[in-house]
């Protein structure tokens, strides 16, 4: 991660309700309805040699039932003939059965080794499904739901190497060709792992690119890329665009070089070990000061500076530029100068157009550089930090900032992995460029809220569940926090039998299930028509949220669960439940 810019999640106080009360059960009914399935649901049970933790999470917890986020209230899922099963919704008391949308050549019985079948809805009118055998389609549907322009054909059909299950895949168009990006998740065995789990995890990042050949469409494989880490990503996602990669994960993930690349590795190892930085920098909270070491021989008129509001470039004579490259942030370029010291040396002044915040890195990605602090800067920073430690346990509660007391948590604001980080991949360099570490900001689900957009992710704050959209475009605000679900984050971790999380794309509630029957909802704070008072305070209550119980009447486990504006859908072997939770517009 050298090189990547340290990040990190500014929360809208808008958006947060330091007074929210709590939520209010309500036993207000809540209509389900319920289509009993032609055929059971395509479950597969975890083998014997998968056994650790990282398949319980890929493979155990897989939620089998699919949202069409580009079409109102669609659902899909996989029955054990191999059969993909769409339900759209218009009218609840009108439900027609699961249709037949797509049949997949394979009979999944006759593979052991087999994963659950995955689909991934790439746009509107593309869909990638895996079997779970290995082998991977490429499927154009037309507009789905509309039955005069649907039609589900495969364009691309091949075996992808072990079994693996899709965990994102984005339709785009670049150089006037039109693209699909898939992230295939393995769960592979480590021979060089003999302390740990023995199994590495595998994102295989596929691109195919559409090749015209003699009126003939057909689609290619133009590049895979492989990622390692050492556990199940939370989130996996390809920026629209398909030029970067977002992965939520406890542990990090590294792209594994191809063999020449290793070898050329190597080469740079031997040739460039303990090189010297080609400048230092320092800054302040107005601006930035260069050092850059020149030739003795080397006058004022053979160095070019070029300052501009978002990028500098420094050359020497006719040489390649010395630096060139964005900036992390805008600056002042008519205020910018420079001078070459009498220790022959080129001093570089910057004024930032923003004062205050500090800079990470001076130009984007580049390495090249190294920072120097100043005493000052250090004794500040030791500072505004000392709150946060003593030698006596919160020896002044009182005090504006006591330290965190470790004896105050409770039961259920633990969990196991407090190390989570988020990292942005460049496609084209297969690096990280940016990096937050999450700390206890315990990752929750995700959603989609927008389908042109990346997925969202929530995030646990405090007590809070707050939801967050990628911005890939928007490097200046890259996460952009959206919406709040009040005290979820600290309701949710009271769930001990919590199965799957999701939340409206409008944000109007969220609602966790447990692994067998019950569901529970969470909605927003709602103004009151009648006059409520607190009884401890007196005060007249203006809103209230409240929280919701549905008990399924189904003996088998919950294998898949979606939210959409309106409804719930919950999927169990042989039953596909609809919960109505908000009225339409």
């Amino acid at each position: 991660m050298e090189g990547a810019a340290h990040c990190s999640l500014e929360a809208k106080r808008l958006l947060l309700d330091p007074k929210f009360e709590g939520y209010k059960l309500s036993l207000e009914p809540l209509a389900c309805y319920q289509l009993q399935l032609d055929a059971a649901v395509a479950e597969v049970k975890l083998r014997d040699d998968q056994y650790t933790l990282d398949h319980m999470r890929a493979f155990g917890m897989y939620n089998y039932l699919h949202l069409d986020s580009w079409y109102q209230d669609s659902v899909y899922y996989i029955d054990q003939f191999g059969r993909v099963m769409n339900l759209s919704v218009t009218l609840d008391t009108a439900l027609q059965k699961p249709r037949e949308v797509f049949r997949l050549p394979t009979d999944l019985t006759a593979y052991d080794d087999r994963l659950c079948a995955s689909m991934y809805f790439s746009s509107s009118t593309w869909v990638t499904i895996s079997d779970g055998t290995g082998r991977l389609y490429l499927i154009k549907s037309g507009k789905r739901g509309n039955s005069a322009s649907e039609k589900w054909e495969t364009v691309f059909s091949e075996e992808l190497g072990s079994p693996f299950v899709i965990v994102h895949s984005v339709s785009f168009v670049k150089s006037d060709k039109h693209s699909i990006a898939v992230l295939l998740l393995r769960v592979e065995k480590d021979e060089l792992d003999t302390k740990g789990s023995g199994f590495h995890i595998t994102l295989e990042w596929v691109t195919f690119v559409e090749m015209n050949k003699a009126d003939e469409h057909r689609y290619e494989i133009s590049k895979r890329r492989v990622l390692q880490g050492k556990s199940v990503p939370h989130y996996a996602a390809v920026e629209p665009s398909g030029d970067g990669l977002m992965i939520i994960s406890y542990k990090p993930f590294k792209f594994v070089p191809e063999e020449e690349e290793i070898l050329e590795e190597n080469d740079d190892k031997t040739t460039n070990e303990k090189k010297d930085p080609l400048y230092y920098w320092q800054q302040t909270g107005d601006d930035l000061t260069i050092t850059v070491h020149i030739p003795t021989d080397i006058t004022k008129d053979d160095i070019k500076v070029h300052f501009s509001p978002d990028n500098i470039r420094v050359a020497l004579k006719d040489q390649p530029a010395l630096m060139e490259g964005k900036l992390y942030s805008s600056v002042d370029h008519e205020s910018c100068t420079w001078i070459i010291k009498e220790n022959k040396s080129l001093e570089i002044f910057l004024i930032k157009k923003n004062e205050g915040p500090r800079w990470p890195e001076l130009i984007v990605g580049d390495t090249r550089g190294e920072f120097i602090m100043d005493s000052s800067q250090c004794a500040e920073i030791s500072e505004s930090l000392m709150h946060l430690t003593s030698e006596v346990m919160n020896p002044d509660p009182e005090k504006e900032n006591p330290p965190c007391n470790a004896q105050e948590l409770e039961e259920c604001d633990a969990f196991l992995e407090d190390g989570a980080s988020l990292c942005r991949f460049d496609g084209n360099t297969l690096k990280v460029t940016h990096v937050i570490n999450l700390g206890s900001n315990q990752y929750l689900f995700s959603v989609v809220v927008d389908p042109k957009e990346m997925p969202c992710f929530c995030l646990r704050h405090d007590v809070d569940a707050l939801l967050w959209q990628p911005h890939s475009d928007q490097p200046q605000n890259m996460w952009e926090h959206i919406a709040t679900f009040n005290a979820l984050g600290y309701v949710q971790a009271s769930k001990q039998d919590k199965k799957f999380m999701a939340c409206a794309p409008d944000y109007s509630y969220a609602a966790l299930c447990e692994c067998l029957r019950r569901i529970f909802i969470y909605r927003q704070p709602t103004p009151l028509t009648t006059v409520l008072y607190n009884r401890k305070e007196g005060r007249q209550v203006g809103q209230v949220a409240k929280q919701l119980v549905a008990t399924l009447e189904a003996s088998n486990p919950i294998l898949g669960f979606q939210a959409t504006n309106e409804r719930l859908f919950v999927l169990t072997t042989k039953t596909l439940f609809l919960i109505k939770v908000n009225a339409g517009n």
